[in-house]
C-alpha cells in the first residue's frame, strides 16, 4: 500500500444561508467571514453565537443530570463526615492523570484522607486494577472512586464488593452491554442520561462529580466552619485533560477549556509552570497543550510511571523543575522510539498490505506498547485507513487502534470480540488485548468490520475548509477577531480557507523539510509556510490553489501575516 497522494477539498458544511451570516455579523458585530465560520460550525442564531463567543461558566449544566450523581455525592459526603479513607484510581494517559489529580486535590481540600493509584501501562495494563483494589482495602480504604476507566470492569467491581469497598465509577468511554455492579456509575453515554453534553472527557466527568458534591455539602452546612474550595482554580487540570483526550471542544468542553487555558496562562499551578518552562512555552493555546505540554505528561505513562505526572500537577515534589525535566527526557526517548517504530510500520504496510485493503493491522515483537497508539495515528494520517498496532510479548498481545471518519472503532471491535481478550474505547480510538494465536483471525475480522461500515470513497481523505477568501481580505484586524473562536481543536477546528489562482514567488526549501514561498493574487502578496512538504517543491510553479490556515508570524521583532499551507493543487 502506498501513502495517500490525493485529498478532496470540501466546504465544512452546506453553504450557510446569507441571511444567517448577515444576522450573526450584524448582531455580534463581527466580520462576515467570521460569521460564516461560526455558521459552518452549527451556530444557527445570534443567541447561540453569543454563548459560543463568551463561553461563560454560569452556563454549565446541572451535575445531577448525570446518572447516579446523587448516590455518589451522598456516599462521598458520608465518607467525609466519618473520616473514611478514599482511594482514587486513575488511568495512565493525560486524561486519567489530570482526573486523578483533580479528585485528589479537591477532596483533600474538603478534608478527606485520600490515596491514589495510577496503573503502570506495561505491568497493569488498561483499566481498573484488581491488585490496586486489593491494596486499597489492605490500607484501610472503604471507598474507591475511578476516573477515566471502569465502565467495563465487571470482574473488578465484583472484587471490590468482596473486599468491602464501595465503588464509584466515573468514566466517559462507551459502555458495554454488561455493566459492572457498583454503588454508582457516572457516565454520560449511559442509556437514559439526561446530561445535555455527552462528549465529556474523563476529567470533565470528575469535575461535575465535584461540582455536585460541593453543592450537596453547601446545602448540608458542611462549610459552616471550613473554607469552601473554589473549583475554578482547578480548571487548568480540566482543560489539560480535555484537550489531550481530543474530545470535541464545543458546548460544555468549550466553557471548561476556555477558563482553564486562561488559568494556565497565569501560571497559577507550579507544576504546569515547570512543564511550560522545559517545553519552552511562551503563550498557552489549545495547540500548545495538545502538542507540547500533554505529550510530556503522556510520556511518563508510556515509558515509566504516570504517577510522576500526578506528583508534578499536585506539587508533591520539592524539585518540580527537576521532575519536569525528567518528563521532558521521557518525551525525547518516546519520540525516538516512535520514529523507529513508525519507520518499521511503514515498511510493513508498503510491503505487506494491498492498496485495496480497507484496514491496516500490524504486529511487531519488539514494539513498545507505550508508543503504538501514537504510531497508529501517524499511519492513519499517511494511509487513511483504520489502523491497529499490536505489540507482541510472548503469547500476550496489547493493541492500540485509531480510526477515520465513517468507521466507529468501538462498534467495529465488538464485531471482533471473539478474537479479543478485552477491549475498550470510543469512536476514534481504542485499546485491546488478545492472544498471539488470534492475530490472523482478528486481522480478517477487522477487515470485514471495516468493509461493513466503509465505502471506497471513505478511503480518500477529505480536507475541510471554511470557504474561499481573496488574499486582500486577510487583514490583521480580522486575524485578531479570529482569536474569539479559541480554543480550537476537535469539534471546533482552526479556521482554514481556500484561495485560488495564486502566483507562486520565491519558493525555496527550508531546513530540508519545509517549503517557504510567497503568493500573489490581484496585487495582494502574502508569505506562506508549508511544513513537511519539501518533496513537493517541483509542484510549486506558476499559479496554484491553496488550502491554508491564516495567522501572524513574528520573526526578529517583525510581525507579518503568514499562511500555514496544508495542501495545494
Amino acid at each position: 500500500m502506498q501513502p495517500i497522494s490525493h485529498r478532496r477539498w470540501q466546504l465544512r458544511q452546506t453553504e450557510p444561508r446569507p441571511e444567517l451570516v448577515n444576522e450573526l455579523a450584524t448582531r455580534l458585530r463581527i466580520n462576515p467571514l467570521t460569521a460564516q465560520i461560526m455558521a459552518l460550525r452549527g451556530i444557527c442564531d445570534a443567541d447561540s453565537g453569543e454563548e459560543f463567543l463568551h463561553a461563560n461558566l454560569s452556563r454549565l449544566p446541572d451535575p445531577d443530570l448525570l446518572p447516579d450523581m446523587n448516590i455518589a455525592c451522598q456516599r462521598i459526603e458520608q465518607a467525609l463526615s466519618r473520616g473514611e479513607r478514599i482511594a482514587i484510581h486513575g488511568d495512565y494517559d493525560v486524561d486519567g492523570i489530570t482526573g486523578c489529580s483533580l479528585l485528589v486535590e479537591v477532596l483533600r481540600k474538603l478534608g478527606a484522607d485520600v490515596d491514589y493509584h495510577i496503573p503502570l501501562r506495561l505491568v497493569d495494563g488498561y483499566g481498573l486494577s484488581a491488585e490496586a483494589l486489593r491494596q486499597a482495602a489492605k490500607h484501610g480504604c472503604s471507598l474507591a472512586i475511578s476516573v477515566d476507566c471502569g465502565v467495563s470492569a465487571v470482574a473488578e467491581a465484583e472484587l471490590a464488593a468482596e473486599l468491602g469497598l464501595d465503588l464509584i465509577i466515573t468514566d466517559h468511554h462507551q459502555p458495554p452491554e454488561l455493566l459492572p455492579r457498583c454503588l454508582a456509575l457516572i457516565n454520560p453515554h449511559l442509556p437514559g442520561c439526561r446530561f445535555p453534553w455527552r462528549d465529556l472527557s474523563g476529567v470533565g466527568v470528575a469535575f461535575f462529580l465535584l461540582a455536585g458534591l460541593r453543592r450537596r455539602l453547601r446545602e448540608s452546612g458542611y462549610f459552616h466552619n471550613r473554607s469552601e474550595p473554589d473549583l475554578r482554580q482547578s480548571l487548568d487540570l480540566v482543560a489539560l485533560g480535555t484537550i489531550a483526550d481530543i474530545v470535541p471542544l464545543g458546548g460544555v468542553n468549550r466553557i471548561l477549556t476556555r477558563s482553564g487555558l486562561q488559568l494556565m496562562e497565569r501560571d497559577s499551578r507550579p507544576g504546569i509552570s515547570a512543564l511550560k518552562q522545559v517545553a519552552d512555552v511562551k503563550q498557552v493555546t489549545s495547540g500548545v497543550v495538545g502538542f507540547r505540554l500533554a505529550p510530556r505528561l503522556n510520556a511518563a505513562g508510556r515509558l515509566e510511571d504516570a504517577a510522576l505526572g500526578v506528583q508534578l500537577l499536585l506539587n508533591e515534589e520539592e524539585d518540580l523543575s527537576g521532575l519536569a525535566s525528567l518528563l521532558d527526557g521521557f518525551n525525547r526517548e518516546r519520540q525516538q522510539l516512535e520514529q523507529k517504530t513508525l519507520q518499521e510500520a511503514c515498511r510493513k504496510v508498503e510491503e505487506e498490505i494491498s492498496d485495496d485493503s480497507f484496514s491496516i493491522v500490524l504486529a511487531g515483537e519488539d514494539w513498545h506498547p507505550g508508543v503504538i497508539g501514537i504510531v497508529a495515528s501517524r499511519l492513519v494520517e499517511r494511509y487513511h485507513r483504520p489502523v491497529v498496532m499490536l505489540a507482541v510479548d510472548g503469547d500476550q498481545v496489547k493493541g492500540s487502534a485509531r480510526s477515520i471518519k465513517g468507521f466507529h472503532l468501538h462498534r467495529g471491535l465488538q464485531e471482533c470480540a471473539g478474537q479479543l481478550s478485552a477491549f475498550g474505547g470510543h469512536e476514534m480510538a481504542a485499546g485491546m488485548a488478545l492472544k498471539k494465536g488470534n492475530i490472523d483471525m482478528f486481522r480478517n475480522s477487522f477487515e470485514l468490520a471495516c468493509r461493513s461500515q466503509l465505502q471506497a470513497d471513505d478511503l480518500v481523505p477529505v480536507v475541510l475548509h471554511d470557504g474561499e477568501v481573496e488574499l486582500e481580505q486577510i487583514t490583521r484586524e480580522w486575524l485578531a477577531e479570529l482569536e474569539l473562536l479559541n480554543p480550537c481543536g476537535a469539534g471546533n477546528p482552526q479556521p482554514a480557507f481556500l484561495s485560488v489562482r495564486c502566483r507562486v514567488l520565491d519558493a525555496r526549501i527550508l531546513a530540508e523539510k519545509h517549503l517557504k514561498f510567497s503568493v500573489e493574487q490581484e496585487g495582494a502578496r502574502v508569505d506562506c509556510i508549508a511544513f513537511g512538504m519539501a518533496e513537493r517543491y517541483a509542484e510549486l510553479s506558476g499559479c496554484v490553489d491553496l488550502l491554508y490556515r491564516p495567522g501572524l508570524n513574528t520573526w526578529r521583532g517583525t510581525t507579518s501575516i503568514q499562511l500555514q499551507v496544508t495542501d495545494f493543487h
